[in-house]
């Protein structure tokens, strides 16, 4: 079998691009090829680092403006592109020419879309009283969290469960799943 190429966007600290560097480090039939990034400060930059996974930091216009991405993952020959905490709009070039998949801090279609992320969706689970909370990992698609859905687990949101509390129950469903849930779809793919 051809080793499977995964690229990995980050916007921020990178702890779920780091769950995923350790979990494939022994996979002979994954490699993680690189790491990209909007923000030069994002600490996923330095987790890569460690994990000697290759780097790209890149503006807005370079985003949207141009195919120099798509460009260079193609003759990277990256297989799948994986959202772990990635927050921009995916362009139409990058959707039309890769698969996507992205991890979602909450059960879509609730609590999904512009703004939705982070602490954001668990004070809003948490306002409205909700019983349950979790992870939602889907393809990605031109909108904002709406790309056809592949897994979901759930989490109890129990009374008196801070933002906080629910945040950490649901980072544990990610760090358990998501590494999972793309060696699923790389197996398919």
């Amino acid at each position: 079998m051809k080793e499977k190429r995964i690229a990995i966007f980050a916007s921020g600290s990178g702890t779920n691009a780091e769950n995923i560097f350790t979990y494939f480090s022994d996979n002979e039939q994954v490699a993680i090829d690189s790491l990209w990034s909007n923000k030069a400060g994002a600490y996923a930059l330095e987790r890569a680092r460690k994990f000697g996974v290759e780097s790209f930091v890149f503006n807005r216009s370079e985003f949207y403006n141009t195919d120099q991405i798509v460009e260079t993952l193609r003759k990277r020959k990256v297989d799948l592109i994986v959202l772990a905490g990635f927050l921009w709009l995916i362009p139409e070039n990058l959707i039309r020419n890769f698969t996507i998949v992205n991890i979602h801090p909450a059960l879509l279609p609730k609590y999904g879309g512009k703004g939705m992320y982070g602490m954001n969706v668990h004070k809003a689970v948490v306002e409205n009283g909700d019983k349950e909370s979790g992870i939602s990992i889907h393809y990605v698609n031109e909108n904002y969290d709406e790309g056809k859905m592949i897994f979901q687990a759930t989490c109890p949101v129990l009374p008196g469960d801070t933002p906080e509390e629910v945040a950490r129950k649901v980072h544990a469903l990610e760090y358990e799943h998501f590494p999972k849930v793309i060696e699923k779809v790389l197996s398919e793919a």
